[in-house]
């Protein structure tokens, strides 16, 4: 039986996302960004077409890396102006059933106590279609905006990360028992005090001893998104992502990668099928190739190499304003985020110049879109997917909403036609419609599952194996 094929919307609350430049044709409404109506009608469109969730990413900080200035960024409208991702998704849920919402929160910055509140209240408001995308992040500019001199150390970062997780497990997990919230109106008790517990941790970063603030949400925590393909990122996402995403490279590359991931989250005591994998892809379809072309053609017209260099250069940590464009690209280490200049260094076969890579940046991004009727994009899609063991795509807007619209209208119902996408969504929240199961809550082999509160009595302990109270 053939793989169903799984699909985000990849977007962000900001005019430009991955290729720069699109806002400025004159059909992309990205600049609508501020609008509610324009949020709610790219729910409307991912949902018809059956989309598993809408994906938001975001960045803090202004890309200022190349010319040491954040100039092209402002000029391109490089992820800025950018606003909150979290507060389109309430709009977004109502006027939707069974999409899900993927929101990108940074837990180098956010403090988990007030964090895991506004996880709880989406998960409330969404009735359990909420998802989490952890990033560390890897701009200079965003630590000195949070008051530092410069960002944390790579792989430090993610050893933060891994005690935020468990403050925010601790919290959404092991706070409140199951059957804490009573709503007992004669007798007048919404709550038994006795099955609300404060939880207690003292770390290296975090110290927290207090009772979170929301009463259980549908999934308790929700779906755990993570984009690391760095080798310490990796081990990150094999620990704690239940969906793991990365962007486009060679079959080849992306075979290792979900091999890799995969087998680190069989070490963590999981299962392979644990994890779904999203690769990041764009698609500019048409009825036939040439109407394709023709509007590759159109679309490439008001691609920004300048927005894409300053995204690029900022992303990896190196100012390229000055470097000679036939000079092989080097692997250089940096705090920045070292999976993508990998991708075209150290994991590549082929020998990249900045020339090479500019020549790739036709709309604005690091990578070409596949271009093709839709029959084409199905048979691309369904390559991937077949030959690299990927589940989906997070698919990249470019001219909004146009390409979503054309996606949703031609080649979803040629995915369903051959068997490869659903005609319909299951019930239940975001985690029960991605795996299965009763619950809708993490597995008990995941390590957040650890975190629920356990309550001894005559039968044994319930639960799982680890007190939420840990000092």
């Amino acid at each position: 039986m053939p793989k169903e094929i799984r699909l985000n919307a990849f977007d962000m609350n900001s005019v430009g996302h991955i290729q720069h430049g699109m806002w400025a044709h004159p059909r992309d409404q990205s600049p609508r960004y501020t609008e509610i109506e324009y949020w709610q009608h790219l729910a409307r469109t991912a949902e018809r077409g059956l989309f598993d969730a809408i994906f938001l990413a975001d960045i803090i900080g202004v890309y200022d890396v190349y010319g040491a200035s954040p100039a092209a960024s402002i000029r391109n409208a490089v992820q800025i102006p950018i606003n909150d991702p979290l507060l389109v998704v309430p709009v977004m849920a109502a006027v939707t059933k069974h999409i899900g919402f993927g929101v990108t929160s940074n837990a180098t910055y956010e403090a988990p106590y007030l964090f895991a509140r506004r996880l709880s209240t989406l998960d409330h408001l969404t009735r359990g279609r909420m998802g989490w995308n952890i990033v560390t992040g890897y701009l200079d500019s965003a630590a000195r905006a949070m008051g530092l001199d410069r960002q944390i150390e790579h792989d430090n970062r993610y050893e933060l990360a891994d005690e935020y997780m468990e403050v925010v497990y601790k919290l959404l997990e092991g706070s409140w028992e199951d059957d804490a919230v009573v709503a007992d109106r004669s007798g007048r008790l919404y709550a038994d005090p006795a099955k609300i517990h404060a939880i207690s941790h003292v770390g290296r970063r975090h110290r927290v001893n207090a009772i979170h603030l929301s009463e259980p949400s549908p999934q308790r925590t929700p779906v755990l998104y993570q984009a690391g393909v760095s080798t310490r990122g990796r081990a990150f996402a094999a620990k704690h992502a239940e969906c793991v995403f990365f962007a486009t490279s060679t079959k080849e590359n992306v075979r290792a990668i979900v091999r890799d991931v995969r087998a680190q989250a069989v070490g963590n005591g999981r299962r392979a099928e644990d994890l779904v994998v999203f690769l990041s892809r764009s698609f500019i379809v048409g009825r036939t190739r040439k109407e394709a072309e023709e509007k590759f053609a159109d679309y490439r017209a008001y691609g920004s190499v300048e927005g894409a260099l300053a995204h690029f250069a900022s992303s990896v940590g190196i100012d390229y304003a000055k470097e000679d464009l036939d000079a092989p690209l080097r692997h250089e280490q940096s705090n920045s985020m070292q999976s993508i200049l990998e991708a075209v260094t150290t994991r590549s076969t082929e020998q990249w110049t900045l020339r090479k890579l500019l020549g790739q940046m036709g709309l604005g991004s690091r990578t070409m879109p596949f271009v093709g009727s839709a029959e084409e994009v199905a048979d691309e899609m369904q390559g991937w997917v077949e030959e690299t063991g990927i589940d989906g795509f997070n698919l990249s807007r470019v001219v909004t909403p146009e390409g979503l619209e054309d996606f949703v209208d031609l080649v979803v119902p040629i995915l369903q036609e051959r068997g490869v996408y659903k005609t319909a969504y299951r019930e239940g929240t975001l985690r029960k419609k991605l795996f299965g199961g009763a619950s809708g809550r993490l597995r008990e082999s995941h390590v957040g599952a650890s975190y629920r509160h356990r309550r001894v009595n005559d039968d044994g302990p319930d639960h799982a194996s680890r007190p939420a109270v840990v000092s």
